[in-house]
């Protein structure tokens, strides 16, 4: 049995074993961290060579919704934790298996809430009272339709599971809904379904507050701003500027929610800011990809953070070492990346870049990203453009 503060030796009788539940750039990154602590780590993903299955110990290719393949893995491996690194497992199983006595990071509960929108929403407007966009659930084109008359257009229309924006629709008229509807279906997780109407929020900006649960207590770092694309992340900067009074609204919401999910690790809380309000959207139990920023902006990274709370490690008091900024690098097509000019992204002064080595892209896809620091947020974006002006992807 697992005991916090003890570790073993990897591929030995005495190693920690973690179990990946994909396997994809955060999940690497996290992968590295743990290995920092002498965990065995296993990746499982949907497809092979994810990016964390290149520096794991060992991998496992499966469905993760597939339930008798999770258990047979489980049974396998015998993780001392499983780790869920996206939205879409067999929630209902991690459930089966915490009650078993398998430890779930953070909870199976918290996964299978915010696995699903209807979940999480109902979680933090009808029980936490927490202020939120109104919304509506709907099962068709009708009932999403009634809903838009009802909150008004345009609304935003998303799927109850789906990631990365995939499915989501911002609809402007009656006359887009046949086909946003379309897209919401064939961009959800589980191959469509329910789907929720939200009532579209005309905001200044939006922020992720990453929050740390540990075994010391729940802390927040500095607000990051965001902009997002069709619900998919392209840029990100640590800090971003706000009222004291908001900023502390906002770690009021988001300490809220973490508490309410429970257990131990990082968590993503997005909120939008319109004046001096702060309203509720989303919570992931794990890394949040705006959060790749803090490679260059905190003392320790959001990995290293979930890392060191997911193993019962004590989180040192959290605190910004530089401004940054962060750009996603975009394939767009099919084929095998191949990327140029690092060489000249990497001149540019404070400045990283992550390929992600993504073994192929299909359509749309977030393959690699620049961070840069500077002395404020300002220089720090110049750099992370000009950086990912340089680099080039072209695919075989």
């Amino acid at each position: 049995m697992f005991t916090p503060g003890t570790f073993g030796t990897p591929n030995t009788a005495s190693s920690t074993r973690v179990l990946l539940l994909g396997s994809g750039e955060l999940g690497k990154e996290l992968t590295i961290e743990l290995q920092r602590y002498g965990c065995e780590v296993i990746a499982c993903d949907r497809y092979e060579g994810a990016p964390a299955m290149q520096v794991a110990h060992r991998s496992h290719v499966f469905p993760m919704l597939d339930g008798m393949a999770l258990r047979r893995i489980v049974a396998l491996e015998r993780p001392d934790l499983i780790v869920p690194e996206i939205e879409a497992i067999a929630t209902e199983v991690l459930v089966e298996l915490e009650q078993q006595g398998q430890r779930v990071v953070p909870t199976a509960r918290a996964a299978r809430l915010t696995m699903n929108r209807e979940g999480i929403r109902r979680l933090a407007a009808e029980e936490l009272k927490l202020p939120v966009s109104p919304y509506r659930f709907v099962g068709s084109e009708a009932e999403a339709l009634a809903a838009g008359h009802e909150l008004g257009f345009p609304f935003v229309l998303k799927p109850l599971m789906s990631s990365s924006g995939h499915g989501q629709s911002v609809v402007r008229s009656i006359e887009a809904l046949p086909a946003a509807w379309r897209y919401s279906q064939e961009g959800a997780r589980a191959g469509g379904g329910r789907c929720i109407v939200e009532g579209f929020v005309r905001f200044d900006f939006e922020i992720t507050v990453l929050t740390v649960s540990a075994s010391n207590g729940i802390q927040c770092c500095p607000p990051i701003g965001h902009i997002q694309i069709d619900g998919d992340y392209r840029e990100s900067w640590q800090p971003c500027a706000m009222t004291e009074a908001v900023w502390l609204k906002a770690q009021d919401i988001a300490k809220t929610v973490v508490g309410a999910l429970g257990g131990w690790g990082i968590f993503g809380v997005e909120c939008f800011v319109r004046g001096e309000d702060v309203i509720f959207s989303e919570v992931s139990p794990r890394p949040h990809d705006t959060g790749l920023v803090t490679l260059g902006s905190q003392p320790w990274s959001e990995f290293a953070l979930h890392a060191r709370a997911i193993l019962g490690l004590p989180v040192p008091s959290i605190r910004l070492q530089r401004p940054s900024f962060s750009v996603a690098l975009l394939g767009e097509g099919n084929g095998v990346p191949r990327f140029s000019g690092v060489d000249r992204a990497l001149a540019i002064p404070e400045t990283q870049v992550r390929l992600f080595g993504k073994p192929e892209c299909r359509g749309h896809r977030r393959l690699a990203v620049v961070v840069s620091s500077g002395d404020d947020v300002e220089q720090a974006r110049t750099r992370a453009r000009e950086a990912a002006q340089a680099v080039r992807i072209v695919l075989d």
